[in-house]
């Protein structure tokens, strides 16, 4: 979508058109569900913030400035509705009859434990610039702006997971 159809549209559902709305945010709702799923690793919190997050860049839709993407914008928001729930997490305990309902599954593989342990030692600031930039294949700009950061501190950043994340992972033949 061009730059300009963004604008277009965006124009449209500061408006009320609910349609506008959907063809700018209807695209982005998978990566959010993905982004939200690596951050809070529910299935439930997942939908749940992402659907609030919808609703929230519905609210707030008069703060996107004209000429900034949608895109970095509203996953700026599932990150902060990440965070948010995160904090709150009063109804975890209620979950735990889950546990014993889920089905038996093969052993886990052993490099996607290993990459998902040196993941979860990382700071979540870490995590999500990663997941941004290499899971989402949102460019480094992007990255920046749902971060609230600049780009080359968003560089910096990944390029420092990176680096962390080496010493946790074994090398093929070891």
């Amino acid at each position: 979508m061009t730059a300009g159809g963004e604008l277009s549209l965006r124009e449209q559902a500061l408006t009320g058109d609910e349609s506008a709305f959907e063809a700018l945010i209807g695209p982005l709702v998978e990566p959010a569900l993905r982004l939200a799923h690596s951050m809070l690793g529910d299935r439930w919190e997942t939908e749940d913030v992402t659907q609030e997050a919808i609703t929230r860049a519905w609210r707030k839709l008069r703060q996107l400035r004209q000429g900034m993407p949608v895109r970095p914008w509203f996953l700026a928001i599932v990150i902060n509705q990440c965070r948010n729930t995160r904090r709150t997490r009063w109804f975890k305990t209620a979950r735990i009859a889950e546990v014993f309902q889920r089905p038996r599954t093969d052993p886990p593989d052993i490099e996607r434990v290993d990459l998902a342990r040196a993941l979860a030692r990382l700071p979540s600031q870490d995590r999500q610039a990663l997941f941004l930039y290499f899971y989402l294949d949102v460019p480094v700009d992007e990255v920046a702006i749902a971060l609230g950061i600049t780009p080359s501190a968003a560089k910096g950043r990944i390029y420092r997971a990176c680096h962390r994340l080496r010493p946790d992972l074994r090398e093929e033949g070891t």
